[in-house]
């Protein structure tokens, strides 16, 4: 499996200085960590909506194999929005990772979009064979009045 190394000087914060090491995770674990973070629709699999967010900052995680001694790096400072890392350093991790394991423009634009709220179900284009949900049908020949033998 593929691997990078970068290090890191003291520009983000004396914390984050060090040498990182990254290796790329397989297909599966890939795929487990977005199916742990995507809603799908039970009836049509449709993705409902996606934490974009958590997968990426899982995935760093996963694909992080060496951190300075201190350890700046983990899932909760990468997921705090009060308390984490500096944006300029999650979007380098995030670089790095998304090459090493094949993360692709497409996946990337599929991840952060919600599906289309749209049901793509389309309504039947007969009419007449399903029953109205709203009342007895008065359509039916059963149902029509029959005409009246009484004369005057």
């Amino acid at each position: 499996m593929r691997r990078e190394e970068v290090e890191i000087d003291k520009r983000f914060g004396e914390e984050y200085a060090g040498r990182y090491v990254f290796r790329e995770i397989s297909w599966a674990k890939r795929s487990r960590l977005i199916h742990k973070h995507t809603k799908y629709h039970p009836v049509t699999g449709q993705v409902m909506n996606s934490d974009y967010v958590a997968i990426q900052a899982e995935t760093i995680l996963a694909a992080l194999k060496e951190q300075p001694a201190n350890k700046p790096i983990t899932l909760e400072k990468l997921l705090s929005e009060d308390d984490g890392i500096p944006v300029e350093l999650g979007e380098l991790f995030s670089k790095i990772v998304n090459r090493l394991c094949g993360i692709t423009v497409e996946e990337t634009r599929f991840l952060s979009e919600q599906s289309e709220e749209a049901n793509p179900i389309q309504p039947s284009q007969t009419s007449g064979s399903a029953k109205s949900s709203d009342g007895p049908q008065t359509s039916s020949e059963s149902n029509q009045p029959k005409p009246s033998k009484s004369s005057l």
